[in-house]
């Protein structure tokens, strides 16, 4: 049973669409220098093909949320997995006291923490692929 119409979870899984195309858009542009600061030093490759490749990813994510029909569940747990997959960098922000995007003091770092599960949460949600109870 669904408690909610579908009107909220269309206007949230836009909203999120649109938030991860222009994160996306902003890996590969402006923003590179300040995403390239997050990227913790034990990835394998490069800071800068870290930050290009999860800019594509966040484009692609981005464009799918914002035009799937048939997929929207599946796109939904890849998206969900994305932001688990990245949540080691925002830890390495806060352990390095790195600073990117005005997350300058480990308080602002530690509470961005704190928002990672509620991206996963939303990405979810937003998409049918959790119910309310």
């Amino acid at each position: 049973m669904h408690s909610l119409t579908p009107i909220p979870r269309t206007i949230s899984r836009l909203a999120l669409g649109g938030f991860l195309l222009s994160a996306g858009i902003g890996h590969l542009g402006k923003h590179r220098k300040e995403f390239q600061a997050q990227v913790p030093d034990w990835m394998p490759t490069s800071k800068d093909a870290v930050v290009l490749a999860s800019g594509g990813i966040e484009i692609a994510l981005g464009t799918a949320l914002l035009t799937s029909t048939r997929h929207r569940p599946r796109v939904g747990r890849v998206t969900a997995l994305f932001f688990a997959l990245i949540f080691p960098g925002n830890i390495n922000q806060l352990v390095t006291k790195t600073s990117a995007f005005g997350l300058d003091t480990d308080w602002k770092r530690a509470i961005r923490l704190l928002f990672q599960p509620l991206l996963v949460v939303w990405a979810l949600w937003a998409t049918r692929t959790v119910h309310n109870a």
